[in-house]
């Protein structure tokens, strides 16, 4: 098998005359407009015409990019783990695609003895809680959130384990039933780096925030190292999770706390015994042939001060998608919290989730809603009338984004808007609080909710 590397996720799989697409997120602005790619993609659709499926590992738009997919050739079938939720397979649907579900760790013959097979991130027992996906979740009360899954991808010669960006705590106990149903893994496709808005936007001081960041670069590290002890590869590529920030956030870039693939590649070998585990870097659109053990080319690293300057004068001028609309006025957000607020209270007692944090959206630049999250309902205010709050979580945002927000998935998710660096925050005190934030995901009118 021969493994070719585009962007990010974004790899194709070829086996002969058979080629898997996989995760294609090829082109500029994901999770409106705020995702960038660099070093810059020549992106062509009709070099993927000879693919023959595309599988994609979940919803997030690094990886299923409906940019991308619109301009792909729409009689490729799409591959995706069989979620108990069917707005994944909708959206892909809504694109003309035909989408084919696999059972959860069901091998599918692709070709001959080519297989594929795909397992949920955090691997329940159905007989549990009747779903295939998230039961850890299900059993602490908060529901499946049908995000990740991990693939494999078998030809009874090689095997290649593709982890995506699978959280390594949710994912540890399936990565350990994959190790021990495949043995001998040839290639670990495994992320190195993630997503989030912590600690960027979160309002710390200079010295907290790269307090947070580095914990955060090494925690992200030391899990990809937790993979490959798992999985013990021949090789293993750090792959997945690679963005710039674009537009007025490029400014957040240094804060993220993520790790630069040169960084990533220099701790990972200097931790890894190379000559049991060999790491493989690739440029975009080289490839790496298992069987000789050779690349098509050398790895180039980036040049950081190229990085610079093209963030500078390209990426950072790029507009998000909502910075093109007008904004709302107020009445038009105001008459839709009561639906919001019912449906994020239903959830929240429906779970038994209670907490006396508050939360504070701010709706205008002068009026703020100030949020109960133990039934006792919401209240517009002047944003300078707020009194001091001992537990809160501030959020600010653009207005026209809010707008859509409110409205529904369809038009905006909350957890896009999150990833995208797009809500600033404010936490006291600065602990997370699951419950709060897989209710708040719900907080929205459910205009555009299919």
């Amino acid at each position: 098998m021969e493994i070719t590397y585009h962007n990010s996720a974004a790899i194709s799989i070829t086996d002969n005359e058979t080629k898997i697409l996989i995760d294609p997120w090829l082109t500029n602005g994901e999770y409106f407009g705020s995702w960038g790619i660099y070093p810059p993609y020549n992106f062509k659709p009709d070099e993927f015409n000879d693919v023959d499926y595309i599988y994609i590992s979940h919803i997030h738009p690094d990886h299923c990019s409906q940019k991308t997919l619109s301009k792909l050739n729409k009689k490729i079938p799409v591959i995706i783990h069989n979620f108990p939720e069917k707005y994944f397979k909708k959206n892909i649907e809504r694109l003309g695609f035909n989408v084919i579900e696999i059972e959860n760790n069901k091998k599918m013959k692709i070709e001959k003895d080519f297989s594929i097979n795909i397992l949920a991130a955090d691997n329940c027992n159905p007989e549990i809680c009747g779903k295939l996906f998230g039961c850890s979740v299900s059993e602490s009360g908060y529901g499946t959130a049908n995000i990740d899954t991990l693939a494999i991808f078998d030809n009874k010669k090689q095997i290649i384990v593709n982890t995506n960006d699978c959280p390594y705590e949710i994912s540890e106990k399936t990565a350990k039933i994959v190790s021990k149903q495949y043995q001998n893994i040839d290639f670990l496709l495994v992320g190195y780096a993630g997503a989030s808005s912590y600690p960027q936007c979160f309002n710390f001081s200079e010295i907290k925030t790269k307090t947070e960041a580095h914990k955060k670069k090494i925690k992200r590290l030391n899990d990809t190292i937790n993979y490959v002890k798992i999985f013990n590869p021949k090789f293993y590529m750090p792959f997945a999770g690679k963005y710039t920030l674009t537009g007025k956030n490029h400014i957040l870039n240094e804060r993220r706390g993520e790790p630069d693939l040169d960084f990533a590649v220099e701790y990972l070998t200097n931790n890894i015994d190379q000559k049991k585990n060999r790491c493989i870097v690739l440029n975009s659109k080289e490839s790496f042939d298992i069987s000789t053990g050779k690349s098509s080319n050398e790895y180039r690293k980036i040049d950081q001060k190229e990085k610079q300057e093209y963030v500078k004068n390209v990426l950072s001028k790029l507009k998000y998608s909502y910075e093109l609309e007008l904004f709302p006025e107020l009445k038009s957000i105001i008459k839709l919290l009561p639906k919001c607020y019912d449906r994020f209270n239903d959830l929240r007692q429906k779970i038994g989730y209670e907490t006396d944090t508050k939360i504070i959206l701010e709706l205008t630049n002068d009026k703020s809603a100030i949020i109960s999250c133990d039934g006792n309902g919401y209240e517009v205010i002047e944003n300078n009338q707020i009194k001091e709050i001992e537990k809160f979580i501030s959020m600010n945002l653009d207005s026209r984004l809010l707008y859509w927000l409110l409205q529904g998935p369809q038009k905006a998710h909350w957890n896009n808007a999150e990833i995208g660096s797009h809500i600033q925050f404010t936490r006291i005190p600065d602990i997370y609080e699951r419950g709060l934030i897989h209710c708040w995901n719900y907080f929205y009118s459910g205009i555009y909710c299919d």
